[in-house]
């Protein structure tokens, strides 16, 4: 049951809730916060969706744990090996910036590296053992994040 519910969204809205608890505690107002902070999210939420959109168009999941059935390589996974991982990781640095929370911003990289552990490397793992050199080559030339 707990491995149902252990997935990326949870995990980005409990990161959000604690940044959120941050500007609440201690804002810092910046002058141009929410613009930087909606233009974060905005990208965020595109990339999520542009990703997605090419793994349906792929017929291949995008739910993680499960075995993917085609390699996606273009688009936005030309920039990155994980798009939708960066989306999160986007969306909570603007959510950050949004909410007067600059305090909290050490929260995105500690959610990268948590999203890493948790999710990534098996599904690497996972992905080089169905595409084998295909993978490989593409580890090679596209780095994780960006």
């Amino acid at each position: 049951m707990l491995r149902e519910i252990d997935i990326p969204p949870l995990w980005l809205a409990l990161f959000a809730a604690m940044a959120w608890s941050i500007g609440q505690a201690v804002p810092i107002v910046f002058t141009l916060d929410r613009l930087f902070g909606g233009a974060l999210i905005g990208m965020g939420l595109v990339l999520m969706a542009v990703a997605a959109g090419q793994m349906v168009l792929h017929h291949t999941t995008f739910i993680p744990r499960r075995d993917p059935s085609d390699l996606v390589t273009s688009g936005a996974f030309a920039l990155t090996r994980n798009p939708i991982y960066l989306g999160d990781a986007l969306v909570l640095t603007g959510l950050c910036l949004w909410w007067n929370a600059a305090f909290a911003l050490p929260l995105v990289p500690a959610f990268m590296w948590l999203i890493t552990v948790r999710f990534i490397i098996g599904e690497e793992a996972r992905i080089g053992a169905h595409f084998g050199a295909q993978f490989h080559e593409y580890r090679a030339q596209v780095r994780r994040w960006l």
